[in-house]
C-alpha cells in the first residue's frame, strides 16, 4: 500500500526576542526569513510585569550569553519587550512581506491582543505547558494552536492535550513540537525519536520539531521523520547582545535549511515504487537483453553455452532467460545477435 503523500512542512523562522527590542531590526528579520522562504517568521509577546517576578534569576544560557550574572530576568525581559503597537506594524509588515506574522503569548492579555490580530495559529511556548488557565483561554478560542514540550513527559503533554480539547479547541487543529530547551541542545540530548512517540501517543495528532541545537542537521532529519512543523531560532548577526542569539542560525543558514527541508519533502514523494519519469530513460541503457553468445545455427538448441547478457536491455530481457533454454532457434544467429522476442510468445 502507497505511503500517503507528505504534506509541506510549515517552517517558522523564530526571530523570539532576537530584535533587541528594536522594531527595525525586527522588520529586517522579517526580509531574512521572507527571503529564506520560511513560512512564518515568530516573536515573542510578553508583558515583563506579568511573566517574570522582579527577582527571578537568569537560567544560566543567558547569564553566558549576556556575560552578566547580576541581572535578572525581568530586567533583560523589560529591555526585550514590543508593545501592541509595535505588534501591529509588524503584523502589516508581514503581510506586505507575503509572510504569515506569528508569536507566542506569555499572558493572558498578550492571548487577548493576538486573537484580536488573528496571529494564528497560536505558538505554546514549553514554559507554558503546565499553566492551567493559560491553556485553558486559548482553548476557548478553538483556533489553530503549535503546542512546544520542551521540559515535559508524555504525561503532561496528555493532560494539556485534554484541557486543550476540553475547552473547545479540536483535536485536529493543534501541533504539538518536540523540543529541548537548553540553548544550545547537545546533540546527545536531542531525543528526535521522542517525536514519532509522540505521533504515536496520540492518534490524529500533527507533530513537530522546534530546535535549539547548532547548525542545521537536526532540523532536516526531523523533517525525514515526518515532522509537519520545524521551528528554528534565527538572528541578522550571531554576535549581538542577547540571550538567544548565539544558539541562532546566520540569516544565510536559515535559507541553507529551508532549502533542504524543501529538497526532502520533494523526495518524499507518493509511496508508489515504480519508475521516475527522470529515470525510464535509462532502462533501455542499464538492463541487458538475451544475445548469443556465439554463432547459433538454425534449429540448433538454445543452452547457457550458446546464450549470455549484454546491454542494451532493448531485446529479450534476462528474466526470460530459463523459458528461451531449450528451445531451438528460429533462424540463424552471429554472435551478440538479439534473440527474436517472439520465440517464447
Amino acid at each position: 500500500m502507497a505511503d500517503e503523500k507528505k504534506t509541506k512542512v510549515f517552517i517558522i523562522a523564530e526571530a523570539g526576542v532576537n530584535h533587541n527590542g528594536n522594531i527595525e531590526t525586527a522588520k529586517k528579520m522579517i526580509d531574512e526569513a521572507s527571503v529564506a522562504g520560511a513560512d512564518a517568521v515568530k516573536f515573542q509577546a510578553f508583558k515583563a510585569d506579568k511573566l517574570v517576578s522582579k527577582n527571578a534569576d537568569m537560567a544560566d544560557y543567558q547569564k553566558k550569553n549576556l556575560n552578566k550574572n547580576n541581572t535578572t530576568q525581568y530586567e533583560m525581559l523589560k529591555k526585550l519587550e514590543f508593545g501592541e503597537k509595535e505588534f501591529v506594524e509588524l503584523s502589516n509588515y508581514c503581510r506586505e512581506k507575503k509572510i504569515k506574522f506569528m508569536a507566542s503569548p506569555f499572558d493572558n492579555e498578550s492571548i487577548d491582543f493576538l486573537a484580536q490580530i488573528e496571529a494564528f495559529p497560536l505558538k505554546i511556548p514549553s514554559g507554558e505547558i503546565v499553566s492551567y488557565p493559560y491553556l485553558e483561554k486559548i482553548g476557548k478560542l478553538n483556533k489553530e494552536v503549535i503546542l512546544s514540550t520542551g521540559m515535559s513527559n508524555l504525561g503532561e503533554i496528555e493532560a494539556a492535550l485534554s484541557l486543550l480539547t476540553a475547552s473547545g479547541t479540536d483535536i485536529s487543529k493543534i501541533t504539538v513540537l518536540h523540543c529541548n530547551t537548553e540553548y544550545p541542545t547537545p546533540f546527545e540530548d536531542v531525543n528526535l525519536k521522542a517525536m514519532i512517540t509522540i505521533k504515536n501517543a496520540f492518534p490524529g495528532i500533527k507533530v513537530g520539531y522546534s530546535d535549539h541545537t547548532l547548525g542545521i542537521e537536526i532540523p532536516i532529519a526531523a523533517a525525514a521523520l515526518g515532522a509537519e512543523v520545524i521551528e528554528k531560532h534565527f538572528t541578522l548577526d550571531t554576535d549581538m547582545e542577547g540571550p538567544d542569539h548565539k544558539a541562532s542560525l546566520t540569516p544565510e543558514s536559515l535559507k541553507e535549511m529551508v532549502r533542504s527541508v524543501r529538497n526532502i519533502e520533494a523526495a518524499f514523494g507518493d509511496g508508489v515504487k515504480k519508475p521516475s519519469e527522470s529515470e525510464k530513460k535509462n532502462i533501455k541503457i542499464a538492463r541487458k537483453s538475451i544475445v548469443a553468445a556465439a554463432d547459433i545455427e538454425k534449429g540448433e538448441v538454445f543452452t547457457p553455452d550458446n546464450l549470455t547478457l549484454k546491454r542494451p536491455g532493448t531485446g529479450l530481457g534476462g528474466m526470460h532467460w530459463n523459458q528461451l533454454l531449450g528451445y531451438r532457434a528460429n533462424r540463424k544467429y552471429k554472435k551478440n545477435d538479439f534473440i527474436d522476442k517472439f520465440i517464447i510468445g
